[in-house]
């Protein structure tokens, strides 16, 4: 069940990438531009928490690609919000 929970977490973040990279192709704001960028490192985190956990078991420890993922992530969510401050 946990598995199940996993793979929706990740369809669901693409899903949001997806409409808001859509979203940026009509309005051209830089700001859902990042935030895109940002669904694609949540989307990435939760791909590679259903191999860690689900596929791969305890074997194998993906947390710090997993963490890294997530990081960047969010650090490009910051850097695009720094930008538009700035400009």
């Amino acid at each position: 069940m946990a598995e199940a929970v996993y793979l929706l977490c990740a369809l669901t973040s693409l899903a949001c990438a997806a409409l808001l990279l859509r979203s940026y192709r009509r309005s051209r704001m830089s700001l859902i531009l990042w935030t895109s960028l940002c669904f694609v490192g949540f989307a990435l985190n939760n791909v590679l928490l259903f191999v860690d956990l689900a596929l791969i078991g305890p074997h194998i420890d993906l947390s710090v690609f997993r963490n890294t993922a997530a990081l960047a992530g969010v650090s490009i969510l910051l850097f695009g919000m720094i930008m538009l401050e700035t400009s």
